[in-house]
């Protein structure tokens, strides 16, 4: 199939015009990896996504990409080793995303003992994550005594610390994962890709079999024609079942996780770590990452509005209470750069406790009328989830519809994504750019990959775009043109929040920028003045309401936290 540019206005020609095996609606992870997985065997494939590409749950996960533990004590050791098999494939097919990342789990104990219980109970679970598929990564579990826990984090309160141990997972920029399924599918495999299109509704034929999507895009409404239709709309997938069904299922239990960022000098942590909530049985992940240090998550119901979730006051209270629990260093509202808050689309269960305990397997759903809808499920699962939705609707939906071509199993498992080629080459390809810097090269090369040659050719010709957009983060203004130019970018949001993380490590700062920001990508995106600084406006407006909904104070990185 021949390949199509990730451009919007020649993708909304094609859905506007073309017929397809399959369209998806939902542009988060999800999604993203089942409109790959169908493009990859042959159908035509296209994404409709309402807002922007990961701009629900998927840019707001803890960007982790791991098995977990907790499902382990929980006992879903298939879904822990399922996800450790899908945590080795993407180290494998996006080496420039996906990193291993070493965690840190201490042990603290009254008068430097620990209760044997727990001490076998946590070494039990240690090997039992090695042996679900932990060894892939090629290290096993080691047990740390105070000293050497204590130099991997050294504010670890030392009167209660006893030992630690150390295991190895894996961590990824969400959206960037998003961005970089998307553009595999569209750019190597022929998927027609396209964000701010709205679903409206189903057209079906005359024995009410699904035959279209109806959507509005840029003020017109018309319909994509399809053969399939897959819903992967995460916690909105019940809105889209309704437009079939005509009632609303109420299958969906969203659970809220919020994360905050705080200067990582406050915590001083050399790899990431587990700590325990007082008077609660979860834990939270301590990440460092950029010279920050990012806490969370929390799993609570939900039952606001889908489009906004906020992080409150007390979700900021909970986790500073998990974190200056377990480090001698005190963080308070003053120290937090930044924060965010997803929506977990659980599948939900016969019994109502807490939305921890709920499993993350996800669940395939066919209608009577042929719409597939795909919900439950984490990150790291993605690339299966996708393809048992594939699999129904090549089997149960295609199969026997004139037109459809034959298609076979799953390509995915090794297929690499947009950037993993050219990876391991960059360093040397660099000197061809004198003009960028090598720090610049590793973090450009940790964030693109391959792609990463074509913003050093940007800095080449143009010193000035090594820059950076934000005081005191490492985005480059060339990473913002590449955003608008390349990955569908179309507001300053699009760039700070999700392009580039700016919002989540330096909220106000972020803020600061957005009239600079906008001045940047105007003539790309044809915008007159007045757009440019409606587009900074809207996205001042939303860091304010986002500050204010968790009472928090205005904050910027210092030089030391940035560094």
């Amino acid at each position: 199939m021949t390949p199509r540019p990730f451009v919007r206005a020649r993708s909304l020609q094609s859905l506007r015009d073309d017929t397809f095996d399959v369209v998806v609606v939902g542009g988060g992870v999800t999604g993203a990896g089942v409109v790959l997985d169908a493009a990859s065997r042959g159908l035509r494939a296209a994404l409709v996504e309402r807002d922007d590409f990961a701009s629900g749950t998927s840019s707001k996960s803890s960007k982790l990409v791991h098995g977990g533990l907790r499902y382990l004590q929980q006992g879903e050791v298939g879904l822990v080793y399922e996800a450790l098999a899908e945590r080795q494939r993407l180290l494998k097919n996006a080496p420039h995303l996906v990193k291993p990342l070493p965690f840190l789990i201490p042990m603290m104990g009254k008068g430097g003992v620990i209760p044997a219980k727990i001490a076998r109970l946590l070494g039990t679970a240690m090997w039992g994550y090695d042996l679900t598929g932990g060894l892939r990564i090629g290290k096993l579990h080691k047990r740390l005594d105070k000293a050497e826990a204590l130099a991997y984090m050294p504010t670890l309160p030392e009167d209660r610390l006893v030992s630690a141990y150390l295991y190895y997972d894996a961590a990824a920029d969400d959206a960037r994962l998003v961005v970089a399924i998307l553009r595999t599918a569209a750019l190597e495999h022929g998927a027609t890709i396209a964000n701010r299109v709205a679903a409206k509704g189903l057209s079906k034929d005359a024995s009410g079999r699904v035959d279209g999507l109806e959507v509005e895009a840029d003020g017109e409404e018309f319909t994509i024609r399809a053969r399939s239709v897959v819903n992967a709309a995460g916690v909105w997938s019940d809105d889209v079942r309704a437009m079939d069904e005509g009632t609303h299922p109420d299958s969906i239990r969203p659970a809220k996780g919020v994360h905050i960022t705080v200067p990582w000098e406050k915590v001083r942590n050399e790899v990431a770590a587990v700590i325990p909530v007082t008077k609660d049985r979860r834990s939270v992940f301590v990440v460092p990452q950029d010279g920050f240090t990012y806490v969370g998550t929390t799993d609570t119901d939900y039952d606001g509005p889908l489009d906004d979730p906020q992080c409150t006051p007390e979700d900021v209270e909970y986790l500073l209470r998990a974190l200056n629990g377990s480090i001698t260093t005190e963080v308070t509202t003053d120290d937090i750069l930044g924060t965010w808050a997803g929506l977990r689309p659980l599948v939900k269960a016969a019994s109502t406790g807490r939305t921890a305990d709920l499993s993350r397997r996800h669940k395939v759903r066919r209608s009577d009328s042929g719409l597939v809808t795909i919900t439950g499920g984490k990150l790291t699962t993605y690339r299966e989830m996708a393809a048992d939705t594939v699999d129904e609707v090549v089997r149960n939906v295609l199969a026997g519809q004139p037109g459809t071509p034959k298609v076979g199993r799953s390509r995915t498992k090794k297929l690499p994504l947009r950037g993993a080629a050219g990876h391991d080459t960059l360093p040397t390809a660099a000197r061809v750019y004198p003009e960028v810097p090598p720090e610049l090269v590793e973090r450009l090369g940790d964030r693109y990959g391959g792609e990463a040659r074509a913003l050093m050719a940007q800095i080449q010709a143009d010193p000035s775009l090594a820059e950076p957009i934000v005081e005191g983060l490492p985005y480059t203004r060339a990473e913002a043109l590449f955003a608008v130019r390349h990955e569908m970018a179309g507001s300053v949001d699009d760039v700070l929040s999700r392009r580039t993380r700016a919002r989540l490590f330096s909220r106000d700062a972020s803020a600061d920028a957005a009239d600079a920001v906008a001045e940047l990508i105007a003539e790309e995106l044809g915008w007159s003045a007045e757009q440019a600084r409606e587009s900074a406006a809207s996205y001042r407006d939303d860091v304010a309401r986002e500050r204010a909904a968790a009472e928090l104070p205005e904050t910027r990185p210092s030089a030391t936290s940035a560094g």
